[in-house]
């Protein structure tokens, strides 16, 4: 043990060591500029430093170039976030794996680039008309330049320039500040978030049954959602599970069209109490066989919900969602269109099956009357219409205040689907984020820099690296690249306001 006078001896020597190792730094700084860079030297030195056989000693009289690499072998590179500017956007528009979904990368002054989608389907002009607005701001002040370009969106895919660029705002700054994304958003609730598998029609129910099992239960996933529409009950069923389909069939074919059509008049373009469709008795069993069979292929213990039932009225839905109680469903989402809120309400209050929407709207604004009216019993957010991750977090911040759950769609790329982790990890009460790329193998390849399978056993984990935790594999971009598009080729066309934007006199 020390006694008085050899402890003072010691602080008197560590004293003069560390003014004298100070001044070794200083002077080794000052001889920076006049001297060569010795890159064996330095390697020997770092791999000396990093065997843990380096002391403060041997630091001390280390060559100069060595020492300064050590001091500062711990300081973000990255950037220098006070300084960083945007420079450029520009897109790279894929397919094939996903659905036709354009990326968006904003590059900028200090080599870093962050990146996002526009949401599946929509048209990339809606994220590339931005960067006239933000060319020139700091990235880091994403929710400033949130609000500067939030005008420019609105309900469905037309949020999804908006949204995409948003998200590769919060990739910028999470790289720039050397943090995950969900750590600038106030930390995380959670290591993990529970994804559920969305799956394609078959038409017959015990097939479908069985391939629900064999590629999602199977594999580790405890909770599923069924497309279960009109139109597969129309082409199964024949003419008398459905009344009041010739209204939007052409030539007398009795089946309906999808839903999903894209042109004017047409049934999939004709908003729900407007198409008079109604379901017969007949029908309803048709409906209740797939459910029942998958029940008893997949079990209870399973969360299932429904989706894709079609364009009817809420008449219709509460019939549907009546008889589908005893199967006890997770949730039939978008039964009718989100903005029918009052309508909404009396689906909710008339049956125990709790009911869902939300993947179209854009901002909290939208849905606010939704949540304040408790017109469902879960909001449904697509982080791609949504208006990004702050915004999708908010929303279900405010769900949860009133009392309502929350699950978050997403049909996108894997960037959007860890962009929706970040949210869901800074949220504290979250169920289930959708995964609709299941049996794409190449879902995973086109992301690097995280843990892969990026879902195991039903579950993402929370990335930690900065940023989204991942970056794009150009090589897979390409191979997927829409035909006719480029690999994010320069915008210069977009670089200009041309519009006085201001929308108050």
């Amino acid at each position: 043990m020390l006694n008085t006078f050899h402890f003072s001896l010691f602080i008197f020597d560590f004293t003069l060591f560390t003014f004298s190792y100070h001044n070794q730094i200083t002077t080794n700084l000052e001889n920076m500029k006049r001297k060569p860079h010795n890159d064996k030297g330095r390697r020997d030195f770092l791999k000396t430093a990093g065997l843990g056989g380096l002391g403060l000693g041997a630091m001390a009289i280390a060559p100069y170039e060595n020492q300064l690499e050590y001091l500062t072998s711990k300081v973000n590179r990255n950037s220098s976030p006070s300084e960083l500017r945007i420079t450029d956007l520009r897109i790279a528009e894929i397919g094939g794996v996903i659905f036709r979904t354009p990326i968006v990368r904003i590059d900028t002054n200090q080599g870093i680039s962050g990146y996002g989608d526009v949401r599946d389907g929509a048209a990339k002009e809606y994220a590339l008309m931005l960067k006239s607005r933000i060319l020139g701001e700091n990235p880091c002040n994403v929710e400033k330049i949130f609000k500067l370009i939030k005008q420019f969106a609105n309900h469905g895919r037309l949020g999804g320039g908006v949204s995409g660029v948003e998200t590769a705002l919060w990739d910028l700054a999470g790289k720039a500040y050397g943090v995950p994304v969900y750590q600038l958003l106030g930390g995380k609730y959670r290591d993990r978030v529970r994804v559920y598998a969305d799956t394609e029609v078959v038409a017959d129910p015990h097939e479908y049954a069985r391939l629900m099992k064999r590629t999602r239960v199977d594999k580790g996933y405890t909770s599923l959602k069924m497309d279960l529409g009109m139109e597969l009950i129309s082409r199964v069923g024949g003419s008398d599970v459905l009344v009041n389909t010739h209204a939007h069939v052409p030539y007398g074919d009795r089946r309906l069209q999808s839903q999903y059509s894209p042109r004017q008049g047409e049934y999939g373009q004709i908003k729900h109490p407007f198409t008079r469709v109604q379901i017969t008795e007949k029908g309803l069993d048709l409906f209740e066989e797939y459910v029942r069979v998958m029940r008893e292929t997949v079990g209870y213990e399973v969360q299932l919900g429904i989706d894709h039932t079609g364009h009817f009225d809420k008449n219709e839905a509460i019939k549907l969602c009546r008889r589908m109680e005893k199967y006890t469903l997770a949730y039939m989402e978008d039964l009718i269109p989100w903005f029918y809120f009052d309508d909404w309400r009396d689906i909710t209050e008339a049956t125990t099956t709790p009911t869902m929407t939300g993947e179209d709207i854009f901002g909290l604004e939208g849905f606010k009357e939704l949540i304040d009216k408790r017109a469902v019993n879960l909001v449904h957010p697509d982080l791609g219409s949504a208006g990004g991750i702050l915004e999708t977090k908010r929303i279900v911040d405010y769900a949860a205040e009133n009392g309502i759950a929350s699950n978050l769609h997403y049909a996108g790329s894997p960037l959007g689907m860890l962009a929706s982790v970040h949210a869901a990890a800074a949220c504290q009460y979250i169920g289930v984020l959708e995964h609709h790329s299941v049996d794409e193998p190449d879902f995973d390849n086109l992301i690097t820099g995280i843990e892969k399978p990026l879902v195991q056993n039903g579950y993402i984990n929370v990335p930690e690296a900065p940023g989204l935790g991942a970056e794009p594999v150009y090589e897979m971009l390409q191979k997927y690249l829409i035909e006719g598009e480029e690999l994010f080729a320069p915008t210069p066309e977009w670089n200009q306001i041309r519009s006085w934007d201001r929308t108050w006199s």
